[in-house]
């Protein structure tokens, strides 16, 4: 029998003071079954930092040609891929063809320093490309922010980022690896 999608519900609250955006997003997110809470915390901290209304969540694991996130503009043209992890290069490419901006967020530490490594080259000349990276220390604080029912709020100020709910705060520490031309 085939395992199904853990659900887990969050009250996101987003004070982005660079963007001008002030914004509440009721979210539900499954939780592939191979997936980790470090990892779906960094698709909803993805989602906190390019929020609006059109942004949704794509099948991400389960789909290879859909993102973590997605933004399409109302003739369906995509305007931002966003995914998470360690993704394919030849999918970052095809991405990178298919919209207008794509970021990927990667994290794991080492593991994501040797596929920026493998991948820096054949990157370098996507314009429309931008990839963060979190450090490891970083992305297992946001996991400790998991829960079933979460209410967060997130704030960004100067390029400062944190994250937190009643009780802990995530400063999120981000770097960008390779920023967007575009």
């Amino acid at each position: 029998m085939a395992l199904k999608a853990t659900i887990f519900k969050a009250d996101l609250q987003i004070a982005d003071m660079d963007r001008n955006y002030y914004h509440d997003h009721s979210l539900t997110l499954a939780r592939h079954p191979s997936e980790t809470d470090e990892r779906m915390m960094v698709r909803l901290l993805a989602f906190a930092l390019h929020a609006g209304e059109a942004l949704a969540f794509g099948q991400g694991l389960s789909t290879d040609d859909e993102p973590d996130l997605w933004q399409k503009d109302l003739t369906g043209a995509i305007e931002c891929w966003i995914d998470v992890g360690l993704p394919d290069e030849k999918l970052i490419r095809k991405a990178c063809g298919r919209a207008r901006k794509v970021f990927v967020y990667t994290y794991g530490g080492r593991g994501a320093d040797i596929w920026w490594g493998q991948n820096q080259g054949k990157f370098e000349r996507l314009g429309n490309l931008g990839v963060m990276s979190l450090p490891l220390h970083t992305s297992q604080a946001l996991a400790g922010l998991a829960q079933r029912n979460m209410q967060l709020q997130c704030t960004i100020q100067d390029g400062q980022i944190w994250l937190s709910d009643k009780n802990n705060t995530v400063e999120v520490e981000l770097i960008v690896v390779k920023a967007s031309a575009h």
